[in-house]
Formats: C-alpha cells, structure tokens, sequence
C-alpha cells in the first residue's frame, strides 16, 4: 500500500421522499436535512503543493446536490424504478463526482450521507 493524501468536505441539502415495501412511517412522504460528506485521495500534489482545490470539490458537489435540493426524490429520472434511500443518494453522489474528478488526479473514496444526527450510509471503496 502506497501514501495518499485524503479530502473530505462537507456539504447539505434538503429533500423528501417515500420508501415503498419497507414498513413503517418511513413509507409515507417524509423529509431529511442530509449532510453530504465526500472524500477524495491521491498521491501527488498539483503544482499549487494542492491534492485538489477545495472550492472545484465544493462546487462540483454543490452542483450534484443542487440537482437534490428540494425536491421529491421519488420524481428524479435517476431514482425511477427504485427506492430513493441514502444509500441510493450516496451512489448517485459518488458516480457523479467520480466522473467530474477524472479531470483531476483525484478519485472519490467515500460519499457519506446523514440523513439525521444519528444515522448515516457511506459508500465507496472498501478500507
């Protein structure tokens, strides 16, 4: 195993949503203030001695979630067919920005979703 240098920031946004055949409330319309946490790594350094800028990691995500933000999850064209749970909304995150950061020497290695204080779903590569 090599050294990397990791990113991570930190970023929210508000949305609702249903989850079918799962039982409970959390089937009726219901909403979350998610925090949206992204992690990038890499080896080398640009020519600034920066892994990445954090403002191209903030904008390109404020962009994803812009797309989020306020909305019924249940009608986004990405979500159709499936439940919107956060572990649908950490995937689409993370295959989102994982296409942006391939201009970059980066790669995104979490998403990390919060749908409350005390519950969260992360995906990406394993540890």
């Amino acid at each position: 195993m090599f050294a990397m240098y990791e990113i991570t920031i930190a970023k929210s946004f508000s949305a609702a949503h249903c989850l079918k055949e799962i039982g409970g409330r959390c089937e009726d319309l219901h909403g979350h203030n998610f925090k949206v946490e992204v992690t990038v790594a890499g080896g080398e350094l640009n020519r600034q001695d920066l892994l990445i800028d954090f403002r191209d990691l903030k904008g390109w995500t404020m962009e994803i979630l812009g797309e989020l933000d306020h909305k019924y999850l249940n009608d986004l064209e990405f979500f159709k067919g499936v439940n919107p749970s956060s572990e649908r909304v950490a995937r689409h995150i993370y295959d989102r920005l994982q296409v942006r950061c391939r201009q970059s020497a980066v790669k995104v290695t979490r998403v990390t979703v919060w749908e409350s204080e005390n519950a969260r779903v992360a995906y990406g590569e394993p540890a």
